[in-house]
């Protein structure tokens, strides 16, 4: 057995929103967000209403789509 931490896989994307969320956390602009946010005084930042809102307004297509060109067999 290995003593590395296991990485815990987050689900998977399913709009813009939820992709700018994932970097913001990696790079920890999230927690500088709060930061800011709780300074001047606001109760939130507002990155979960403005990730729901990015994710409506640009969800991924998850289903595979119907190409109009034909695709070579294998």
């Amino acid at each position: 057995m290995s003593n590395l931490p296991q990485k815990s896989h987050s689900p998977a994307s399913i709009g813009l929103g939820d992709s700018i969320a994932k970097i913001t956390s990696a790079t920890k602009l999230d927690v500088l967000a709060e930061k800011i946010a709780q300074v001047a005084g606001a109760s939130d930042c507002g990155c979960k209403k403005r990730q729901q809102t990015l994710n409506q307004m640009f969800p991924y297509n998850t289903q595979q789509s119907q190409s109009p060109f034909p695709r070579k067999s294998k």
